[in-house]
Order: C-alpha cells, then structure tokens, then sequence
C-alpha cells in the first residue's frame, strides 16, 4: 500500500453504504421501473397470460442481474457512488449473468450425479456449493471467465485472501438473502393486491444489489492481493473531502504528466501523451484544449494539425458556451496561420456573434469576411450581414459602411428581420 495511504475500512465497517446504495436516485428509479414491469401481463391481455409472466418476469431478473454485476465490477475497482460511474467503460459485466447461469447448470449436474451415488454425500456437496458461492462470484466478477469460476483452486484462493472475515461475509449474505422474504412478510398486509407483484420484485431486486455493492467492497478491500486494477477516483467514497469524479482526477493526472514533459523540454513526449488521450476522448473539450496548447509549442511543422484539432475544439467550445476561449483558439489559428477559417456557418456566426461580445469587432468583420461567398445560399447570410452592420454601426461609428450592407439587405433580403434591424440600427443615421 502506497505511503500515507489510509486503509480500506472491513466491509463490515460500511454496512449502511450496502443498505443505502440502491437509494441512490439512479439505481432507485431504475429498480422502481423494473418491479413495476411486472404489471405489464396484466396490460398486454391479448397475450396468454402465463407466457407473459414467465417472459416479463425473466425480463426483470435479467436487467436487474446485469446492473447487480454492473455495481459489483464497478466496486472492485473502488468506485462505490453510481454519480462517480465513469460514462465510457465496456460493458463487460453485460453476459456475466448467463455465465453465473451456465455455473449454476453445472453445479446442478454434478450435484445430481453425486446425489446418485450417496444422499449424505449429496448434503456435503450442497453445504460446499453453497459456502463457496461468495468466491465463485468473486472469481467471476474479477476474471469474467465461467470456467474460471468452476476451479476450485481460484474459488479456494480468494476464500484464503480474504481469511476468517469469509465467514462473517457468508453470514452477511445468508442474511440479505432472506432479508427480501422478511420485508415482505411485513409489508404484505399493509398493501393492495395489485401491488404485490411490484413490491415482491423491488424487494429482491433491492437486497440483490446490496449484495452486488457488498461483493463489489469486499473484492475492492482486497484488489492488490485479486490482482484487481483499480479506476481513477477509486475508494473516493472513503475521503470525503475528495470532491472529484474520477473523470476529473484522471484529467487532472494527464495535466501533470504533460505539463511535467512541458517543464522537461520534452515536447514530443508531452505531445504523444495529449494526442493519446484526445483520441481516446475526441468530444471533451479538456483533451482537446490541453492538445491545442501543446501543438502551439510544436512549431511550424504542426500547424495543419493544430489547425483541424482548433476546428474541433471551437465547436465544442461554441456548444458549452464557451465563446471567450473559442475567440482565443481562433486567434491562435490565425496567427499561425491568417488564412484559417472554420468550415461550418452556423459556427462562422456564432463565434462571430463572440468575438463581438467580447469587444472585437474587428475579429469579428474577419470572421465574417466573405461569408456570403463561402456559404452559399445559406440562410445565415442575412443575420451575417446584420451582425457586420452592426459591428460597424455601434463598434466602429461608420455608419457610411454599413449602408451599403443594408443596400444589399433590401435589394436581396427585403422582407427579412435582419433587414429590419439594419435598417432600424441607421435610423439616425445621415446619408453620405
């Protein structure tokens, strides 16, 4: 463990965060619509009855099998809050529940072969399948391998990884296993008939996944020794003063080595790393912008590069409402190179419409210079020409250039709001 690291809390330690993970508005909403699916025999009528229970019901178990593997991969690697699930991730938890089945059908045939030969022996069997079944899931969840969840020797390693706390978990488990049998039990004489359906399915689907997030805890307590690699941000439930997503922590990881590179005169080396992570994240605006900034260091030989990544970033700016730096990417561009501008209209606007914002409505007449010529036919040209109207009206006091724009306005625009607008913007102002 690394120096000045806190140590992973025992799991038992942590118990209200198992009870109250599926509390959490997005696993909530999503168990609540699940165990109200169970209603939809009782709608879809023209159906046989029995079939659609069975299909609805299988439905159910299988979504919320999934997203109970989901919970459990996902707090191995230490990320324990669903608002820290990273966005992008290969859903390798998706066939997991076929392969606990397909562990399920195999146990079964052996059981039943056993159960041939000696009742008595049949009983052991069953007690091992059963106390074993925390670290076949364990094994399943780290390795993704059914056959790996059947060898005994992997299933009996993480059994001794974990030690003598293996007991206490197999008793947490037994119990949360009958926990849903319990709250039924209590709740079935305070509700209507047509409820017991949804409630009978969200009370197994809420204790399954407090399983989920317990297994998930106990994998993560132990990840160095399950040879398990662990997600930026992981464990940031146990700091509470970490406020980061760990979106934000590997960003801010990927900073500090670029700018470590920076400081070292390494550019090439700075370079690779801010293409990597732009390639592998080509719609943040982050990666983009860290990018643009190393390529402006790179010199000369870069600039075609730096110049299509700025297209990139601009529109991502423009859609984040970021119109001050997309200006100032703009203008990276033209310095580098003054022939550059973005191959989009509506952006062509928007950044001009920015750029006058901010007070330069010189940068702005640039980017709108020959706007009508590059965009043709387009139904921006008139807000374009406005916007030069009024950067030369009110940005620049040459009322005299802006006539001939509203000239233009009328003779091919008549009847349009920008002309109306031109036309009011030089109200008071005399003719040359």
């Amino acid at each position: 463990m690394a120096a000045g690291k806190p140590a992973v809390k025992p799991f038992w330690h942590r118990l209200n965060k198992f009870f109250a993970f599926p509390f959490q508005v997005t696993p909530l909403a999503y168990g609540l619509f699940l165990a109200f699916c169970s209603l939809l025999p009782g709608v879809l009528f023209f159906l046989p009855s029995a079939f659609m229970w069975i299909i609805v019901e299988l439905g159910i178990v299988l979504a919320a099998s999934r997203y109970g593997f989901k919970v459990a991969v996902l707090g191995s690697r230490g990320i324990a809050r669903v608002s820290d699930f990273p966005r992008h991730l290969d859903d390798e938890w998706s066939s997991l529940p076929w392969k606990l089945f397909g562990v399920f059908v195999v146990q079964s045939v052996v059981l039943g072969l056993v159960a041939s030969v000696s009742g008595k022996l049949a009983a052991v069997v069953t007690f091992v399948i059963s106390f074993m079944l925390p670290a076949t899931v364990i094994v399943l969840v780290q390795s993704g391998s059914a056959m790996a969840s059947l060898n005994p020797a992997a299933i009996w390693r993480v059994v001794r990884v974990i030690g003598a706390p293996y007991l206490a978990l197999c008793l947490f488990l037994f119990l949360l296993s009958t926990g849903a049998q319990v709250a039924l039990g209590l709740l079935l004489p305070l509700v209507s008939l047509w409820l017991l359906a949804p409630l009978f399915n969200f009370a197994f689907i809420y204790f399954g996944w407090v399983m989920a997030s317990l297994l998930g805890y106990v994998m993560y307590q132990h990840h160095e020794a399950l040879d398990i690699d662990l997600l930026p941000g992981a464990g940031a439930d146990d700091a509470p003063a970490e406020r980061r997503s760990p979106e934000q922590i590997a960003r801010q990881e990927t900073d500090a080595l670029v700018a470590e590179f920076v400081t070292e005169g390494d550019i090439p080396a700075a370079l690779n790393i801010a293409y990597e992570d732009q390639r592998a994240r080509p719609n943040d605006a982050a990666a983009l912008r860290r990018y643009h900034r190393v390529l402006l260091m790179a010199g000369e030989t870069k600039t075609p590069t730096l110049l299509e990544n700025a297209k990139r970033l601009i529109a991502l700016l423009l859609q984040q409402e970021l119109g001050a730096e997309a200006v100032k990417t703009w203008q990276d561009c033209r310095t580098r190179e003054p022939a550059f501008v973005l191959e989009d209209a509506g952006q062509t606007l928007a950044l001009a419409r920015a750029a006058w914002r901010a007070g330069d409505g010189q940068a702005a007449l640039a980017m709108l210079r020959s706007f009508d010529k590059r965009f043709r036919g387009n139904a921006a040209i008139p807000q374009a020409y406005e916007l030069i109207a009024r950067v030369l009206t009110q940005g620049m006091n040459r009322a005299d250039l802006a006539r001939p724009v509203l000239a233009m306005l009328e003779s091919r625009y008549p009847d349009s709001e920008p002309t109306r607008e031109v036309r009011w913007l030089l109200r008071d102002q005399p003719a040359a």
